[in-house]
């Protein structure tokens, strides 16, 4: 809020800043001024150019599926990594370990996992493969018309014959 003895727009100098600032908290203090309760920024939004995009730090954005599957693949690089550091340290510490046999030792909990991994998934198959079971009441006549379509196809010109049976 302009002060009404000076012109919008000029510098204010110390003694006058001081001044304005000992005005402003006295109003302020006073129980009849205004008080703000909102601020609109009057500066325009900025408006999307031709400039290319910034590319932004961390994993670039990907489908739910290329997600997970990201996932999946540091996480079986970390185990597989930690499997065989774990191997290697062992091998080197004991001088005389015997590679198959630590082999088969650190090598058997990997196993296991990616067996109970195949066997959920083809669990998950076997749920998704089984049609849902629809039921439908109807009221009044219902026609129903199952007519089935074979189609040939033949030949380097293609041939199309459709048959329809019903």
């Amino acid at each position: 809020m302009n002060h009404p003895d000076r012109p919008a727009g000029r510098a204010l100098s110390e003694a006058e800043a001081e001044a304005e600032a000992a005005r402003l908290i006295a109003e302020g203090l006073s129980n009849n001024a205004p008080v703000a309760t909102f601020y609109k920024d009057a500066v325009p939004a900025p408006t999307v150019g031709t400039a290319p995009p910034e590319t932004q730090p961390g994993r670039p954005p990907m489908s739910q599926g290329a997600t997970d599957a990201s996932v999946l693949m540091l996480a079986g690089a970390g185990s597989v990594s930690m499997v065989s550091v774990s191997a290697g340290i062992l091998m080197y510490l004991s001088q005389y370990a015997d590679p198959v046999v630590c082999g088969i030792v650190l090598g058997a909990p990997t196993v296991v996992v990616l067996a109970l991994c195949r066997l959920v998934r083809r669990a998950k198959e076997a749920v998704q493969a089984a049609p849902p079971v629809v039921h439908h009441h109807y009221k009044g006549t219902v026609v129903q018309d199952n007519t089935e379509i074979t189609t040939h196809t033949r030949g380097v010109i293609a041939r199309t014959h459709n048959r329809f049976e019903g």
